[in-house]
């Protein structure tokens, strides 16, 4: 039977952390981090290890890794929500700074590990991501002379049995791979960093909800924490705080794991090389093959709930379940008589512009980093050694470094719509991207479906 929900499946092996202790009455820190996710605890580690005396407070609703900290697919990779946008907005060489930083990212999430003894099942493999339909494999090599021409020289562009040759995705016509990406086991790596930072000196309280950010102030029903710097890293959960309902939307990515696969199959499927895998589909899919021999797949099921509200506790809907198990047998018909064992889902941030961002508001210090749009697990690094650098800066203890010259420093966008606009927008995005994808799947045309096409600019991907 599929376990459905109680976080993800990366608990299942140690069960659900018992929570640290909450706030408990009213202090004063130096700065104040809102959120117990990558983002808050990578701050929290930079911060504490670039000045030891400073008093940093993290605090979190639930348990540090109950948001997508826990719950993602485990790509440590160097995409980056908006780069092209940003190129549009400050230049083509901000854009290639930006992204250079984050090929270096994921070498450094994986030294940090190493130094600090966090076994997250890391792999580095790289990532692959395939096309199985003429405008897929059109979509690919476009993507693949972007990502060329903004300075990924180790990327290579595969041929169908190159792809193959990788991984045996049923129907595949082409593939590239880079070397920037890695696999990890979220949960692993979330806890690890929680208890490095507890080792600097770091406070964390957990089962500690903040209700509302002000300047100077991060209010708790325990107590108000008192910071000059006040950072908000709460991802796909910031809706929930006060002011912030329209500030990014929270949108639902799903998962599914199945039991260990037998050997037969495995010999079948190929990935020896452990690599992230993903597609090209417009509503994509996302999977690895974890460190016990399983396949870990997800993708977009009901993208979006009225309101902006979040799962309760990673529950996902029988459809959802159905139509991801759906992608694994297509893509690999020797899993069809395979058991699903967990499926869950959890919430990104998605800003209006689909651009990620770091900002310190100097005046009030106020300060947030998010909006990666499911790219965070590498991404949260460097948002959190650039509000690093823009917390020293200000407060007179650092200079300018190349992180905070990067484009997507001080980057504004406007709210999203009100509802019923904002869900109505959404779930039909979707639903037109599942139907583009359909057709390019029966077609033979190497344009990308007209309907496609409108639904990114309605978005505002492009």
């Amino acid at each position: 039977m599929t376990v459905n929900g109680g976080i993800s499946f990366w608990y299942a092996g140690t069960g659900i952390p018992l929570p640290r202790e909450p706030l408990a009455g009213s202090r004063d820190a130096d700065v104040v981090i809102v959120g117990g996710g990558y983002t808050g605890l990578w701050t929290a580690y930079y911060l504490k290890s670039a000045a030891p005396e400073l008093r940093v407070t993290v605090l979190e609703a639930r348990f540090c890794g109950y948001g997508a900290s826990g719950r993602n697919g485990g790509w440590l990779y160097n995409g980056v929500a908006g780069r092209d946008r940003y190129a549009a907005l400050h230049g083509r060489e901000a854009a290639v700074a930006l992204q250079r930083a984050m090929n270096d990212t994921v070498t450094e999430v994986i030294e940090v590990a190493g130094r600090e003894g966090i076994d997250a099942d890391i792999h580095r493999g790289g990532v692959l991501e395939v096309a199985y339909s003429p405008a897929q494999l059109a979509r690919l090599r476009a993507y693949h002379e972007a990502e060329v021409a903004f300075g990924e020289r180790e990327r290579v562009l595969l041929s169908a049995a190159e792809a193959a040759g990788r991984v045996r995705v049923a129907g595949t016509v082409g593939g590239t791979w880079t070397p920037h990406g890695a696999r990890v086991q979220p949960a692993k790596l979330v806890r690890g960093l929680a208890a490095a930072v507890e080792r600097l000196g770091v406070s964390v309280h957990e089962s500690t909800p903040v209700t509302e950010i002000r300047p100077g102030h991060a209010v708790t029903p325990y107590g108000t924490v008192r910071a000059p710097y006040v950072l908000r890293c709460t991802e796909g959960f910031t809706a929930s705080l006060k002011g912030q309902r329209r500030t990014w939307l929270p949108m639902n990515s799903s998962m599914i794991v199945t039991e260990p696969l037998p050997p037969e199959v495995w010999a079948t499927i190929g990935w020896e090389g452990a690599e992230t895998l993903g597609d090209m589909a417009h509503a994509y899919m996302y999977a690895q093959r974890t460190a016990d021999g399983r396949i870990a797949l997800g993708g977009r099921g009901a993208p979006y709930r009225f309101g902006s509200r979040t799962d309760n506790d990673g529950g996902t809907s029988a459809a959802t379940v159905a139509a991801l198990r759906a992608i694994l047998v297509r893509f690999f018909p020797a899993t069809a008589g395979v058991a699903v064992d967990h499926a869950w889902s959890g919430v990104l941030g998605v800003p209006r512009d689909w651009c990620a961002g770091v900002h310190l508001d100097r005046a009030t210090g106020l300060g947030w980093a998010g909006g990666y749009v499911g790219s965070g697990v590498a991404t949260s690094n460097l948002a959190a050694r650039t509000l690093r650098d823009l917390v020293r800066l200000d407060a007179g203890q650092g200079r300018p470094t190349e992180l905070t010259a990067l484009p997507w420093v001080g980057h504004r966008v406007r709210r999203w719509e009100p509802e019923p606009l904002r869900w109505a927008g959404v779930h039909g995005l979707y639903a037109a991207y599942r139907a583009a994808d359909r057709r390019e799947r029966r077609g033979h045309s190497a344009r990308t479906d007209v309907v496609a096409r409108y639904a990114d600019r309605i978005a505002g991907r492009h």
